[in-house]
């Protein structure tokens, strides 16, 4: 329902020749879960919850015969144990996914853990340094004076790294129109990211990063990371060198001005902030 009101709306703003989708920024927000801390579970243990909400499912089966209970409660209990079985299933399903993730992170604890409350969220870190269950939402606006959102995605990925192709996609998905230049900041930009939008035909513009000065190499060694690499692709290549210069650096401003104030005000102004939420991908 949400993404079709979206999508009506986008596609008057276009009829009218209120929005231009040729640039666009994007950045995104990690929001508070409705799960604790408390409700994630190893699989050891979901699996021990899974065979007592079986068994509690056939007792509210059997329950609901009894003349003494009204169809509605007996209804409500059965909807209500279905429910605690289908989160836990649905707990177990996502046990490969943290394992892989905790895998790849390196984490000190290796066992994946899973919340029973809403099995799609994950442990984050959030803005204030601590770690919480959340979902990270990422809102893709225009920088033209509408700064019109034409992109809404919600990730479990706690990094903001490969998400600018899928927000392409999905813009092009919802309107028909691809856009020409993505501003993200330097969380986004992979290798494979750069690649994919070039072949897209879309223009990327995030900062590139300060070089690592070799051990070799006084501290104050000039690199200049505008500089491509001989392990660079064509466009990753060419990313450097256009960031490196005035025209770049005065575009990339937009985005600041537009998906980050646009983010600001949805979290201070439009409740974004203050709802928990359930972190599926979509």
């Amino acid at each position: 329902m949400f993404r079709e009101v979206v999508t009506q709306l986008l596609a008057r703003l276009m009829k009218h020749d209120l929005i231009d989708l040729h640039r666009v920024a994007q950045d995104g927000t990690r929001i508070r879960a409705s799960a604790g801390a408390a409700s994630f579970r190893s699989g050891e243990t979901l699996e021990r919850l899974m065979l007592s909400a079986r068994a509690h499912l056939v007792e509210v089966t059997r329950a609901a015969t009894d003349p003494a209970l009204t169809a509605r409660h007996a209804a409500t209990m059965a909807r209500v144990a279905q429910d605690r079985l289908a989160r836990l299933k649905h707990a177990l399903a996502e046990l490969p996914d943290v394992a892989a993730i905790k895998k790849k992170s390196g984490a000190k604890d290796a066992t994946p853990r899973v919340s029973t409350t809403d099995p799609d969220a994950r442990v984050m870190k959030m803005p204030d340094g601590g770690f919480r269950p959340a979902g990270n939402v990422q809102l893709a606006t225009t920088t033209d004076t509408a700064r019109a959102i034409v992109g809404v995605r919600v990730t479990n990925r706690g990094s903001d790294q490969g998400q600018a192709t899928p927000m392409l996609e999905q813009i092009e998905a919802r309107t028909g129109v691809r856009p020409t230049e993505l501003l993200v900041d330097g969380g986004y930009p992979s290798h494979d990211a750069i690649d994919q939008a070039t072949a897209a035909g879309v223009t990327l513009y995030a900062p590139v990063p300060k070089p690592r000065s070799k051990a070799s190499e006084p501290p104050d060694s000039p690199i200049d990371p505008h500089l491509p690499k001989p392990s660079d692709s064509d466009a990753v290549a060419a990313w450097r060198v256009r960031m490196g210069t005035d025209d770049a650096k005065q575009i990339y401003k937009e985005r600041a001005a537009t998906a980050e104030t646009v983010n600001a005000d949805a979290k201070a102004h439009r409740g974004m902030a203050a709802t928990a939420l359930a972190a599926s991908p979509r």
